[in-house]
């Protein structure tokens, strides 16, 4: 059997790169995009992939068996439910939807046609955060005192109404998954639109991640910011024998321990983790789940906790936006 024919939905910054993906791994069929610049750069770029705006003919097209849908947040779940109700594995990327009865139904149409379907939670291909869920697991930093992730940039293209919808995803996906929690809880919830816009670009949640058999509560936090012109993508884990810092806008050694001798000597370790493109992985995993029946390890399961934890978010501060006051809620 060979590689599945993968059409890719939305060919913007992220989607060039899904593209990219694909396309060197064998897989890519068709683009569609309605910037006719994008489809231009595709049709250049990478000689025999087809392009089109018309995504009911993507669906119709009997050679794809697969979607990649990397468009706004609140077009995933049409797409992805077009895609699974004409038979198509489908790819999409965070978050799976802005509704948690809409992450329902479409897991209920994959499980039911026997689909794959397939969320973009990056990290949890990425080598550096696999390599600390070993460390966490094998007890190299002790026991889980705190865990922290900062996700911060400068964004002025505003697709989300907050910010935590286009960046936390990513935390709260990462933090579960290291932690082995499906179930965290928000204990609190902060929000600024600085610019009066009606989009809240500052924030923050505090989480509480249940482990084991739930005797154990890991307090955590998340913090996010469209208007920091100094981008951050760091992870903190601290434990009682070690602390791990996951700094991912560095070249080399992402993923350092820091820990103290007897005598107050801070020692910092460099742990060995395979040097590959998460996304490229991330993308090589989808198709092998095509091809052996698997569901992913980011499926709807997964994506279902994110949903669920920005949904109860967005109750919190709903009714807040175009104000510059802090929006804070327990």
């Amino acid at each position: 059997m060979g590689l599945p024919r993968v059409a890719l939905i939305g060919c913007g910054n992220w989607g060039k790169n899904l593209v990219r993906n694909f396309h060197h791994l064998g897989a890519l069929s068709t683009v569609c995009d309605n910037d006719q610049k994008r489809l231009d750069f595709v049709a250049r770029e990478f000689r025999g992939v087809k392009t089109t705006s018309d995504y009911d003919s993507v669906l119709r097209d009997a050679e794809v068996s697969a979607i990649v849908i990397a468009t706004p947040s609140d077009t995933h779940f049409n797409l992805a439910r077009q895609a699974l109700l004409a038979g198509k594995h489908v790819y999409v990327e965070k978050p799976l939807a802005r509704d948690v009865k809409h992450a329902e139904e479409l897991d209920a149409l994959a499980t039911e046609r026997n689909l794959v379907l397939m969320v973009g939670h990056l990290l949890l291909y990425h080598p550096a955060v696999n390599c600390l869920k070993d460390l966490i697991a094998s007890g190299e930093l002790g026991d889980l005192l705190f865990v922290r992730s900062d996700r911060m940039n400068f964004n002025m293209s505003r697709r989300d109404w907050s910010v935590l919808w286009d960046l936390a995803p990513h935390d709260i996906s990462m933090m579960s998954y290291l932690l082995d929690c499906s179930s965290p809880e928000v204990s609190r919830v902060g929000g600024w639109d600085t610019l009066g816009d009606g989009l809240v670009d500052v924030a923050y949640l505090d989480l509480s991640f249940p482990t084991g058999s739930g005797d154990r509560i890991i307090p955590g936090q998340v913090r996010n910011s469209w208007i920091d012109p100094q981008k951050v993508v760091r992870l903190t884990v601290n434990g009682t024998k070690k602390t791990a810092v996951l700094n991912d806008t560095q070249q080399e050694d992402k993923l350092a321990l820091h820990s103290q001798t007897p005598e107050g000597r801070m020692v910092v370790e460099y742990p060995y983790y395979p040097d590959a493109e998460p996304l490229h992985l991330e993308c090589e995993h989808f198709l092998q789940c095509i091809l052996r029946g698997e569901r992913p390890r980011t499926d709807a399961n997964n994506a279902y906790t994110v949903v669920r934890v920005l949904s109860d978010v967005e109750k919190r501060l709903s009714g807040r936006p175009g104000r510059k006051a802090p929006v804070s809620s327990r």
